[in-house]
């Protein structure tokens, strides 16, 4: 795995989503350089079936080094989003990056999509990533670090990615297309990427999504992390990639890709990203 360097002490990491998965595991990677950790994310109290909340993400993110500001914040609430930023600007001075992890998902063709669930989409990962990315962006530009990083895929054309989740692919390559814009549009002063996983990454979340088993598919949320820690590590004209956690580990000199398995003996490698083939069919098997 990536070892900590300790350069992102005293920087300001605000998470969306990051009471638990992913953006918990970034929060906690980089809390171990003694980063302050903005937890805005939903989960006050605790959910019946996903663990963790705001709070206990906090608890973890002190126990390991770093300063945890716990808010409430749903991203398709624009004064939520305000109310964080103030938080964070008064108890820490500044921001430093902004993750744009929070997300929702149904990996359901058109007809079986409601209009419910395409507005959850898209008022959480595409309205939402830019609500939050406007906010931070005025203190980013302040920062000598200035990193936001998307949680949302290289822009890929090919129609296998939308014909079985035409929502869902459109609502997470909206957060891309923010990347290619928002990289232009502040270059030289604050660096906009898109990270990736290659495989599935095994969170509660897919638990409830794939069922039984559906760990032996997946790798960790270290990865994930530290693929995040290695970009914000990166000069501000890093900007506009669409990064790949392994291609990026792979640069930082990781060979040894059995440690992010959940089970190594069985993990599939064969196809290039078998993230949602993979998933869709052990959801039609449920």
């Amino acid at each position: 795995m990536l070892p900590n360097t300790g350069r992102l002490a005293g920087c300001t990491v605000f998470i969306t989503g990051a009471s638990r998965g992913i953006g918990k595991a970034i929060a906690l990677k980089a809390a171990k350089d003694g980063a302050n950790i903005v937890i805005a994310a939903k989960t006050a109290q605790p959910h019946p079936k996903l663990l963790g909340t705001i709070y206990t993400a906090a608890e973890e993110i002190e126990a390991v080094g770093g300063k945890a500001l716990p808010c409430i914040v749903d991203v398709r609430d624009e004064q939520q989003i305000s109310a964080a930023v103030e938080k964070a600007i008064k108890k820490f001075g500044g921001i430093d990056i902004l993750v744009n992890n929070a997300s929702a998902i149904s990996l359901t063709n058109t007809l079986d999509t409601p209009t419910k669930r395409l507005d959850l989409m898209m008022n959480v990962n595409t309205r939402g990533t830019y609500l939050a990315s406007k906010a931070c962006i005025p203190y980013l530009k302040k920062s000598k670090v200035a990193h936001i990083l998307n949680i949302s895929p290289p822009l890929n054309l090919n129609p296998v990615w939308f014909k079985q989740h035409c929502a869902y692919t459109i609502a997470k390559y909206g957060m891309s297309m923010y990347v290619l814009g928002m990289a232009e549009e502040f270059k030289g002063e604050i660096a906009v990427n898109a990270l990736w996983p290659k495989t599935a990454i095994h969170t509660a979340a897919m638990d409830m999504l794939g069922g039984p088993g559906i760990e032996s598919q997946c790798r960790k949320v270290d990865i994930i992390a530290d693929a995040a820690y290695s970009i914000f590590q990166k000069p501000k004209s890093f900007t506009g990639n669409f990064v790949i956690d392994e291609n990026i580990l792979k640069e930082e000199g990781i060979e040894n890709f059995d440690v992010y398995a959940i089970k190594p003996a069985v993990f599939p490698m064969k196809e290039e990203n078998p993230y949602q083939h993979n998933l869709k069919k052990k959801m039609n098997e449920k």
